[in-house]
C-alpha cells in the first residue's frame, strides 16, 4: 500500500505550542490514562502513538512512574515532547514504520494510547494501523483508543490555521473494526467537545478502553 502523508507532519510543524492553545481540556485523555495508571503494574512500558506536544498524556504516564515512549510523524512535535517530557523517549516516526518487519523495532508494550492519532490515516490504513497495536502489546495488553464520530474518509479540514486529512466511523463501525483487529472493548465514554478556535467545528469523541484478546495473546 502506498503511504501518502503529503502536508500532514508540515501542518503539525507549523501548529507547534498552538496545538495545546486550541484544545487545552482534555477530560477523555486523561481520564483513560488514569484507567492506564490503574490497572498497569509499576514501571510498565506504555506506547504514546501520535505523542503530540507530550501533554497531557505522555507527562502523566510518565508521572505516574511508567517507562513512557513516544512516536509522532511530526518533528516539531517531537522537539516539544522531549522539552516537555524530558523522563519519556521519544521518536520522529511513522506507525507504518513500527509493523512487524518493519525500520523501527521498539519492542513489546505492556500498553499503547492512540489519541486522535489514527483518524489522520485513511480508512484502508487504519485496520492495519491496528493490527500493528496488536502486534506491539504484550500478552494482556491494554490499548486506550479516542476518535473524533464521523463519517469520512481522508477528508481535507481546515484546522487551526493549517489543512489535514482526517477519516473517521460512527460509533458502531468503529466497534466493529477495533474487535477485528483482535481487541476486546472492555469499556467506552465520549464527550462533546468545542475547541477555543473559530475553525475547529465541535466535535463528538468517543474513548474505547479494550485489551488485546485473550484468544490472541501467544
Amino acid at each position: 500500500m502506498r503511504l501518502d502523508r503529503t502536508g500532514q507532519a508540515e501542518a503539525f510543524d507549523a501548529l507547534g505550542e498552538r496545538y495545546d492553545e486550541a484544545f487545552p481540556h482534555k477530560e477523555g485523555q486523561v481520564a483513560s490514562a488514569e484507567w492506564l495508571g490503574a490497572s498497569l503494574a509499576a514501571g510498565a512500558r506504555v506506547l504514546d502513538l501520535g505523542c503530540g506536544t507530550g501533554t497531557p498524556t505522555a507527562r502523566q504516564l510518565a508521572e505516574a512512574g511508567f517507562e513512557v515512549v513516544g512516536v509522532d510523524l511530526s518533528d516539531g512535535m517531537v522537539s516539544l515532547a522531549r522539552k516537555q517530557v524530558p523522563a519519556g523517549e521519544f521518536h520522529r516516526a511513522d506507525i507504518a514504520d513500527l509493523r512487524p518487519g518493519g525500520p523501527l523495532d521498539l519492542g513489546r508494550f505492556d500498553a499503547v494510547v492512540a489519541f486522535f492519532s489514527l483518524l489522520m490515516l485513511p480508512r484502508a490504513e487504519i485496520p492495519l494501523a491496528l493490527r500493528t497495536v496488536h502486534h506491539l502489546l504484550a500478552p494482556g495488553g491494554l490499548f486506550a483508543l479516542s476518535m473524533v464520530e464521523a463519517d469520512v474518509d481522508d477528508f481535507s479540514i481546515p484546522f487551526i490555521g493549517e489543512s489535514i486529512r482526517v477519516s473517521g466511523y460512527l460509533r458502531d463501525e468503529l466497534r466493529d473494526v477495533v474487535e477485528a483487529a483482535g481487541f476486546e472493548i472492555t469499556g467506552e465514554s465520549s464527550y462533546t467537545y468545542a475547541p477555543a478556535t473559530a475553525d475547529v467545528q465541535p466535535e463528538v469523541q468517543i474513548f474505547l478502553r479494550c485489551r488485546r484478546r485473550p484468544a490472541d495473546d501467544s
